[in-house]
């Protein structure tokens, strides 16, 4: 038998980019594969071990600044 990962939605800060790895069904909803909000999805996506952190930034990618308007 493998061993499960559960993460619990208080490992991440609401703001924070999170991975969710498989389709999550909600009554209200369908949460697709792809990068969420942590603050956005339901308890249920962490308690079945769904969301994954993702790995820090580095380099000058970690700059994250907009571009101005070029006319």
């Amino acid at each position: 038998m493998g061993i499960e990962r559960r993460l619990s939605r208080t490992m991440f800060l609401p703001a924070e980019t999170v991975q969710l790895r498989q389709m999550c069904f909600t009554p209200g909803k369908v949460f697709q594969p792809g990068r969420y909000l942590a603050g956005e999805l339901p308890d249920v996506a962490f308690e079945m071990g769904l969301v994954d952190k993702l790995p820090p930034v580095r380099g000058k990618s970690a700059e994250i600044t907009e571009k101005p308007d070029e006319e």
